[in-house]
């Protein structure tokens, strides 16, 4: 059984904060490990181990610094069963899910230590004569990330690989829900043999640490995934402290279906978007928009679909879903599901099983106005809104009627109606008869208004936030 525990220049440290018994939520009278969290005074530590460890990190090759990326990606690679199942155990989700989830990481391990060896930079003409100008990409320093429990791997190894490859060094601290995971990471990157320091994981309360890794502790860059509300306040921390800071948060993503789309094709992607990881995805389908001569189609294409949906315990290899991940999400979940119930038309709702765990049916429902909280709020569950649009125009303005802008796809058989969604669409990732969760991990990551702050995670773009720019100039001419 693994006890979660802060790690500080290679040393695990259990001092300080109270103990917390984790159990599956699949089977909640299951005991699965205990968190060790840490006080405050651990994040003192933690800046200062990342410190001294930085200017020895940075100053290794980019080839040097590619070697240790790819012995993460082995090591990752070579665990991946064990972690798959400590993560299944601790966040619910299916155990298929998580393994596609964990081999997601190796390849981003690899996509970044590849950058260890390419291009850095560019050479930029003078206006001077026997000058060389040039710019060069340089590591920020010691940077903080603050990962969510949704995507316990997968998200911190898309901003450890970028930072460390920049040279960057790192204090990680992961959700309380996904602790025995960053555990479980941490000891398989030692045996990579990752460098003392680089990586140093804070185990305890976002009130507590969290906060103080924002106001107080000596860091170059934060990168945040999390909730909008969150994001905002960690989003003005930095801002006052003038470090360089990026927020990924909150989704409302909607599916629009007009009348020329292959309906069979159509409804299985969109419950997959929306129903895959008990809905809790921030790229998730929760909004769908289906013009009104085919929703009654639809909705008959959708019912059928739903006998596939299996919900049951993660270590099930046939679930289709399982849990929500905590007690805290499983009531805010019910409470969105029985609003469902009150105000609207259930068109379809997904059987339990008979496991004690925190299970919640996926269910679509109809007849919900789009000033309701199911159509305003993200649910971060296995919920469906379906409205009605008279045409594309209409159902894309139903796709920005929301807060959020973080991903937005369009079904249809018309290449026209295709980029008119694509021009019009207010979200940093549109796609076209494709569901809206799922982006490439060689693609920019992000939204727009308020899912993001304006940066954009994976591909290249994640180097741009993990490093800053210097211009050189040398004027050769002079005689020394």
């Amino acid at each position: 059984m693994i006890t979660a525990t802060s790690v500080i220049e290679g040393k695990e440290k259990r001092g300080g904060g109270n103990q917390k018994r984790v159990v599956d939520p699949s089977n909640i009278t299951k005991t699965v490990g205990n968190i060790a969290f840490s006080s405050k005074d651990i994040v003192n530590e933690a800046a200062e181990s990342a410190r001294n460890a930085q200017q020895v990190w940075a100053a290794k090759t980019g080839a040097e610094r590619s070697q240790l990326l790819y012995k993460l990606a082995e090591e990752i690679n070579n665990h991946a069963e064990e972690l798959a199942v400590v993560a299944s155990q601790e966040m619910g989700k299916p155990i298929t899910e998580m393994k596609g989830e964990i081999q997601r990481a190796v390849q981003l391990f690899k996509y970044y230590a590849a950058e260890g060896v390419r291009p850095d930079g560019e050479t930029i003409p003078s206006s001077a004569p026997n000058v060389l100008q040039y710019a060069k990409r340089v590591p920020l320093g010691v940077v903080t990330l603050i990962t969510p429990w949704n995507f316990p791997v997968a998200i911190p190894v898309w901003k450890i690989a970028p930072a460390l490859i920049c040279g960057n060094t790192v204090i990680w601290k992961p959700a309380e829900n996904a602790s025995l995971t960053a555990s479980k990471m941490m000891k398989i990157f030692e045996k990579a043999g990752l460098p003392d320091g680089v990586i140093n994981v804070i185990i305890g309360k976002g009130r507590d640490v969290g906060q103080q890794l924002m106001e107080e502790a000596a860091i170059d860059g934060l990168s945040f995934t999390g909730s909008t509300e969150v994001g905002k306040k960690v989003a003005e921390t930095c801002s006052r402290r003038n470090i360089k800071c990026q927020t990924e948060m909150g989704g409302k993503n909607p599916a629009i279906v007009l009348k020329d789309a292959d309906l069979s094709k159509t409804a299985g992607t969109i419950v997959s978007g929306a129903f895959r990881s008990a809905g809790q995805k921030c790229t998730a389908t929760s909004r769908v928009i289906v013009e009104t001569e085919i929703v009654e189609e639809l909705k008959k294409a959708l019912i059928e679909e739903m006998k596939n949906v299996k919900v049951a315990p993660a270590c099930d290899p046939e679930a289709f879903t399982g849990p929500v991940a905590s007690e805290e999400q499983y009531n805010k979940v019910k409470k969105y599901a029985a609003m469902a119930h009150k105000d609207g038309n259930i068109v379809v709702e997904g059987a339990l099983p008979e496991e004690d765990g925190y299970y919640i049916p996926p269910l679509i429902v109809e007849n919900i106005d789009t000033n309701h909280a199911l159509w305003k709020e993200e649910t971060f569950g296995p919920i469906i809104t379906l409205v009605t649009a008279s045409n594309v125009e209409e159902a894309v303005q139903l796709c920005n009627d929301t807060i959020y802008g973080l991903s937005a796809s369009i079904f249809t058989n018309s290449v026209s109606n295709a980029h008119y969604f694509l021009e019009n669409a207010k979200a940093g990732m549109v796609r076209v008869n494709q569901e809206t969760a799922g982006v490439e991990y060689q693609a920019p990551f992000g939204g727009m208004k308020s899912s993001s702050s304006h940066t954009r995670e994976q591909g290249q773009a994640a180097l741009d936030f993990y490093s800053e720019t210097k211009t050189c100039a040398i004027n050769y001419g002079w005689h020394y």
